[in-house]
């Protein structure tokens, strides 16, 4: 393998002029076998060649049943972990290693270990947007569609660590009466959206419903009109009769919003950064689908995830799905 790929954490070949990469994507993905997953934050034509495209908690329910030989998850580093855990067995690629989340590194396992260690009599709760070697030392693992109801279902005096999300976590005890114990991180996304200029473009579009992310800051929270997953804000503006949305959540997802509702209007929330009009992840956009073809031809990267860190994973994020399964969720 070329040492420039290895640095470089992705395959840096150019592609070969005149072919249709879609359709050369779509062959190889059928000779080997391989589903191709992707976030709804990723770029829209990545999203429209994948098999599957879901959040958190559908892309690691999809990962556990499917029968394929390789998963492609077109997403940031946790989430092909997580698919790694979950199928040890199968290959598992993301065509950019430095597709990482700053969630996740905002919850080092390290430090989380000691600070679970320093209160040996709390159940803990980990976000998905977190390192396998985090999950290791969690005790059920929750997505932003599920985090509410897992959090409910353990007695209301229960000692609970919720890491790493404190806005999440924060949202959750607000609205369950709980008083979780909080870890100090943060999404670099979610907490960039300016409250200021989500109210000024209210002014300009007064019959626009809001529509905000729980990993959002407690004022813009305030102010949404639906609060939810990613998924959970796409159902809502399918289903709801309003004709126009802000939406406060990476722009990817609107996306599929307007492919789904190409008659109403779907206006991004802007960040505090007044040069930029959306607010996006610039780890989910660093998978293209130049890096997806060459992921495909070489199999690589591959994800791999230490066996004794896997063993211990595995076990909080099959007690999500399970708990999960009960729910209806």
């Amino acid at each position: 393998m070329k040492t420039e790929w290895i640095e470089k954490g992705y395959v840096t070949e150019s592609i070969p002029q005149g072919i249709d990469i879609k359709s050369e994507i779509r062959r190889m993905a059928k000779e080997k076998n391989a589903v191709i997953m992707a976030h709804y934050y990723t770029e829209g034509e990545i999203q429209d060649i994948a098999d599957f495209v879901g959040d958190s908690l559908a892309l690691a329910q999809k990962a556990a049943q499917t029968d394929a030989d390789i998963i492609v998850m077109c997403g940031v580093h946790f989430m092909g972990e997580t698919n790694k855990i979950l199928c040890p067995d199968k290959i598992v690629l993301v065509p950019d290693l430095n597709a990482t989340c700053s969630l996740a590194e905002s919850c080092k396992a390290k430090e989380f270990n000691e600070f679970v260690s320093s209160h040996p009599d709390y159940t803990v709760i980990s976000y998905v947007n977190t390192t396998a070697a985090t999950k290791a030392v969690t005790d059920v693992v929750v997505t932003s569609s599920n985090a509410r109801q897992i959090v409910e279902s353990f007695p209301k005096d229960e000692k609970i660590i919720f890491a790493p999300d404190q806005n999440l976590g924060g949202y959750i005890n607000s609205i369950t009466g709980r008083n979780m114990l909080l870890w100090n991180g943060a999404c670099h996304v979610h907490e960039k959206f300016s409250l200021e200029k989500i109210l000024k473009l209210k002014e300009e579009h007064p019959n626009a419903k809001v529509l905000v992310h729980p990993e959002c800051k407690g004022p813009i929270v305030r102010i949404a009109d639906k609060v939810g997953s990613t998924a959970a804000l796409l159902k809502f503006s399918i289903t709801d009769s309003a004709t126009e949305f802000i939406v406060a959540t990476e722009s990817g997802i609107l996306h599929e919003m307007q492919k789904a509702c190409p008659d109403k209007t779907f206006i991004p929330a802007p960040p505090n950064d007044s040069t930029c009009a959306c607010n996006e992840c610039n780890y989910m956009k660093l998978i293209t689908m130049e890096k997806l073809y060459n992921c495909l031809k070489y199999e690589w990267p591959q994800i791999e995830v230490d066996p004794d860190i896997a063993q211990k994973a595995v076990r909080p994020i099959h007690r999500m799905l399970e708990i999960s399964a009960q729910l209806g969720l």
